[in-house]
């Protein structure tokens, strides 16, 4: 799984292990950036905070105009520009089950201006690959585009800071050579099938 041992569900601290076991009661199984990054745990825990933070701004009572999708999106567009298979995968599989495109996750991740998504949410991947490829060229012209959009300040803050997050994410992916689950390559392609 990863150029570092994780270690096993029974030897986590206890918050840690409650989160993945709800973790895997949800999705069915345990994604394995919960166990990699657990080797430690305080790193894990300001991770993970500063994940749902973004992710899931009502977990800190913030509101978003970003949608789930849209914020996944933004994942796996910009994880494909820093070689993350990990996080294209994962966050891919997530991207089609919110948009309910089996196709929109492949699309984003090779070219989104190609893609089958609005001129919005084009508009937003394009200033998260400025922000992926070359934030010092950011400037006012780039807040004009996205307020074309509908897009507020506090929108194109949440817009960047998923995009850096997740390089953050995908650095420490690549480097551990995290390897996604199985389960995901299918997850939002095909119907679930019912117990």
């Amino acid at each position: 799984m990863s150029r570092y041992p994780a270690p096993e569900l029974k030897d986590l601290p206890e918050d840690i292990r409650a989160k993945v076991l709800e973790v895997q009661e949800k999705s069915g199984f345990v994604p394995n950036v919960f166990l990699a990054l657990a080797r430690r745990p305080a790193e894990w825990r300001a991770f993970f905070a500063y994940h749902d933070a973004l992710m899931v701004p009502e977990s800190v009572g913030r509101t978003s105009n970003l949608s789930k999708g849209d914020r996944e999106m933004i994942v796996t567009t910009t994880s494909a520009a820093n070689h993350c298979l990990y996080c294209v995968v994962a966050h891919g599989a997530i991207l089609r089950i919110y948009e309910k495109k089996p196709l929109v996750a492949d699309q984003v991740a090779v070219n989104h201006r190609k893609a089958d998504i609005t001129p919005r949410q084009r508009a937003m991947l394009d200033f998260a690959m400025k922000v992926c490829k070359n934030s010092h060229e950011v400037e006012d012209a780039d807040f004009e585009a996205l307020h074309a959009h509908g897009f507020d300040d506090e929108d194109i803050w949440d817009i960047a800071a998923i995009t850096a997050f997740f390089g953050l994410s995908n650095r420490v992916a690549n480097i551990s050579s995290m390897m996604p689950n199985p389960e995901f390559y299918l997850m939002g392609r095909v119907p679930k099938t019912k117990a």
